[in-house]
């Protein structure tokens, strides 16, 4: 089964959010571990400026999100307002059929806005934690959350985690514990799966 996943990007975007689950999950094609895995950057112009200044250029502008497997949203200051720009949210509305959907950090927020968390649990950047509450049934302070087949994630460097978590979820601990070694992040545990990862204190 293919594995399409559209990485959803804004300008102000924190970048490690983004990164850091893309590199762990790209292990699934070069190591061959799924077939058919692809991604498209996607945002709603074709030129995106990170929170500290680095441009990306976009190939997919506003395309139909139902068409993938897997829509990935990070966070950043600017989630904040997105989260209330309408056109936007009816543009990640389109993923509402999509089988995988992923959040790190304030990206959490923009999945609130669109519908996807609610009655749901989830995570964010512990500073949002307010923000997000709106949105879904319960905010878990934890580092990694899931709920069915809604994943989140907490704040910026969790993406990391979050990226091995979801590759262990659909291939195993065997394979996950293979990508770990091959980012040299000693961090994530593979083999201990859970609704709720690294649970924060009170």
């Amino acid at each position: 089964m293919d594995m399409k996943m559209a990485y959803v990007l804004f300008d102000k975007m924190t970048s490690l959010d983004f990164i850091g689950f893309h590199e762990a999950v790209s292990w699934l094609k070069m190591l061959q571990a799924k077939e058919g895995v692809s991604w498209d950057l996607c945002a709603s112009k074709d030129e995106i400026t990170d929170d500290r200044g680095m441009t990306l250029k976009i190939k997919h502008v506003l395309p139909d999100l139902s068409g993938y497997d897997l829509i990935f949203i990070p966070g950043g200051l600017s989630t904040r307002q997105l989260r209330s720009d309408a056109e936007f949210i009816s543009w990640i509305r389109s993923a509402s059929d999509v089988e995988y959907k992923v959040s790190v950090c304030t990206g959490a927020l923009l999945l609130g806005a669109a519908g996807f968390v609610t009655g749901k649990q989830a995570t964010t950047n512990p500073s949002a934690y307010e923000l997000l509450a709106p949105y879904c049934s319960e905010v878990v302070k934890a580092r990694i959350v899931r709920d069915g087949n809604v994943f989140t994630g907490g704040g910026v460097s969790a993406s990391i985690d979050l990226g091995l978590y979801f590759v262990e979820s659909i291939t195993g601990a065997d394979f996950a514990q293979q990508v770990q070694k091959k980012l040299d992040y000693p961090y994530y545990r593979p083999g201990q799966l859970a609704d709720v990862v690294m649970p924060y204190g009170p």
